[in-house]
C-alpha cells in the first residue's frame, strides 16, 4: 500500500506555543512524572531536563534542591509555588492529574464521575489570572486514545469531554501504556498512543502543544515490561505523529514498589539515556517547521513520518506503526540521484536512485535519516 508521510503544517503561531515553557530553539521537553527532588541528578544524568509533579508539593525544599540540581520543574500552583514564581527553573503550572477519570469519594465509598471541564477551565482562569506568564500543563487519562476506558465512569466513551477539557490548559498531555496494559485490546498495540496524540493535536486545532507519557517499568503488570526497543519506539511514535514533549512514567507498583522504577532496570535507563541525547541533538530540528509533501512511502506495514529541514538537511523520522517487519521505499521529489542517506545513530547509510531508498524495519521499528 501507498501511504503519504504524516506531517502536519505549522501554523505561523506555533513556534512560541511549543516553547512556551522554555525560551531557547534547542530545547525538547524530556520530563519524569512525579520523583523525589533527590534523584534529580541521576535523571539529569540520562538526560531529563524537567520534572512535572511534586508529591506533597511543591515545598520549598523541594524547590531549593531541582534549582540546586538545575531541574527545571512543572508543579502545582499552591501558596510555596507562588512565592517562588520568579525562580526561573519553573516552567509551567499543572492541573491535578486525570480530571477525566472517575474521582475517588474516599476509601471505601467508591468512585464518582469525572471532574466536569467547566471546573478545570474555571481552575486555569484562576490560575493564569494569578501568574499569566506560565503556561499551563493538563495530563489527562487513557480515554484520550481509547474511547471503551472504563476507568472514566459515567463517562466512559464519550470522547466528546476532551475539546472541552482542553479548554482550561496551556500545554496538553495524556497517558496509555500498551505493552504493561491488562486489557487484550489494547495490550501490545502501541499504536494507541499515536492514537492519543493525534485526537490531541485534532481537538485542539494544532494551537497547543501536545505531550505524551511513556512506561518505562512494569507499573502493576509482574509478568510485562517494556523492551527497551519498545521504549523507544513509543517516544518516536508520539514525535512523528505531532508530540513535542513527552514525560517518562517511571513508578513500579508490581511486583514490588519502586518510585524511581526506571533507574532500577539498567537496561531501560541505558537505553532512555541513549534516546534523550538522540532528541536533545536533534531539539533545533524537531522545533524547526513540519514539512508536508516532502517525502512518500510505499510499505505493506503502516509507517509513520515525520519530515524537517534544516541547516540545509532534510530529515525524515520514520516509525513501523505494527508489530510486523517490512521492507518501506521513501520517494522524496527532487532528490538529486546518487544520494546519500544517512541513518543517524546507526553508523551506515543508504544510497538512494532516482529519488527513492528503501529499508528494512522490525515490527514498531524507527529509523531516523538525513539527507545533506
Amino acid at each position: 500500500m501507498r501511504l503519504f508521510l504524516h506531517s502536519l503544517v505549522l501554523l505561523a503561531v506555533l513556534p512560541s506555543l511549543l516553547l512556551a515553557a522554555d525560551p531557547s530553539a534547542d530545547f525538547f521537553p524530556i520530563a519524569v512524572w512525579l520523583q523525589q527532588p533527590r534523584n534529580a541528578p541521576q535523571y539529569k544524568a540520562i538526560g531529563i531536563n524537567t520534572y512535572v509533579g511534586l508529591w506533597n508539593g511543591p515545598t520549598q525544599q523541594q524547590l531549593d534542591d531541582l534549582e540546586q540540581a538545575g531541574m527545571r520543574v512543572i508543579c502545582h500552583q499552591n501558596e510555596v509555588g507562588l512565592r517562588n514564581r520568579n525562580k526561573k527553573h519553573i516552567l509551567a503550572w499543572m492541573h491535578g492529574d486525570e480530571p477525566d477519570n472517575a474521582q475517588s469519594l474516599g476509601q471505601g465509598k467508591g468512585w464518582g464521575p469525572p471532574i466536569p471541564p467547566a471546573r478545570i477551565v474555571e481552575d486555569y482562569r484562576r490560575m493564569k489570572q494569578a501568574d499569566p506568564s506560565r503556561p499551563v500543563l493538563l495530563n489527562l487519562g487513557q480515554g484520550v486514545a481509547w474511547d471503551r476506558w472504563h476507568g472514566r465512569g459515567v463517562r466512559s466513551n464519550h470522547p466528546e469531554d476532551y475539546p472541552e477539557y482542553l479548554k482550561g490548559c496551556d500545554i496538553a498531555s495524556f497517558d496509555i501504556y500498551p505493552v504493561t496494559h491488562d486489557n487484550p485490546e489494547v495490550a501490545g498495540n502501541l499504536w494507541f498512543v499515536a492514537r492519543g496524540v493525534q485526537r490531541l493535536v485534532e481537538w485542539t486545532g494544532g494551537g497547543k502543544p501536545v505531550w505524551a507519557c511513556i512506561e518505562t517499568t512494569h507499573i502493576s503488570n509482574p509478568a510485562k515490561r517494556p523492551t527497551p526497543a519498545q521504549v523507544k519506539s513509543e517516544v518516536w511514535i508520539t514525535i512523528t505523529h505531532g508530540a513535542t514533549g513527552i514525560i517518562y512514567f517511571a513508578h513500579e507498583f508490581k511486583p514490588q514498589f519502586i518510585e524511581a522504577g526506571l533507574l532500577a532496570h539498567p537496561d531501560i535507563a541505558q537505553t532512555v539515556k541513549q534516546i534523550n541525547a538522540q532528541i536533545t541533538e536533534l531539539a533545533p530540528v524537531l522545533n524547526s517547521a513540519t514539512l508536508k509533501d516532502v517525502a512518500t512511502v510505499s510499505s505493506p506495514t503502516p509507517i509513520a513520518t515525520l519530515c524537517k529541514k534544516h541547516d540545509n538537511a532534510t530529515y525524515v523520522f520514520a516509525v513501523a506503526m505494527r508489530d510486523t517487519p517490512a521492507t518501506a521505499t521513501f520517494a522524496i521529489p527532487g532528490l538529486n540521484s546518487p544520494a546519500k542517506v544517512e541513518v543517524l545513530g546507526e553508523n551506515r547509510a543508504i544510497e538512494a536512485a532516482n529519488g527513492r531508498f528503501s529499508d528494512q524495519f522490525a515490527g514498531y521499528g524507527v529509523h531516523l535519516y538525513r539527507i545533506r
